[in-house]
């Protein structure tokens, strides 16, 4: 592979990476609320449990938690595929399939981002995007 796959595709694991742990910090950091106002909100997101069907009755911050553990692993995950599969020199061609199909998932993942959330996702997220395009158009066959 040349120089330049390998800074786009290791500068996509540090992303990742990145994301992953900056992202996992709201696990330990509980918010405060401000005002009485945001004190209710934050008693009706973690006491209220409307019935989801079949017994279900999560919390919206039961809801939210988990949401946000996948985005933290989708992104750990998409590290640590990278990683071994540059340990382990795949050719041009399996990378070009393999970035692709990452070009879909983190792609969606972005334009989620975009629509859903605020600013420091959506710039985690459009790095990332841009970093694995950058390292399939630079798999040369």
């Amino acid at each position: 592979m040349f120089k330049k796959f390998s800074f786009w595709i290791w500068g996509t694991i540090v992303l990742q990476l990145l994301t992953a742990a900056f992202h996992s910090i709201s696990f330990f950091v509980k918010p405060e609320p401000a005002n009485e106002t945001e004190k209710q909100l934050f008693d009706l997101i973690n006491s209220y449990k409307p019935d989801a069907g079949m017994g279900f009755n999560p919390s919206f911050a039961s809801l939210f938690t988990g949401l946000s553990l996948c985005f933290t692993l989708l992104c750990l995950f998409g590290a640590l595929l990278n990683w071994y599969f540059q340990n382990k020199n795949l050719s041009a061609d399996l990378w070009k399939g393999f970035l692709f199909i990452q070009i879909i998932i983190f792609g969606a993942l972005f334009i989620a981002m975009l629509a859903f959330t605020f600013f420091p996702p959506v710039i985690c997220t459009a790095l990332i995007f841009i970093f694995i395009i950058t390292a399939y158009l630079t798999a040369r066959k």
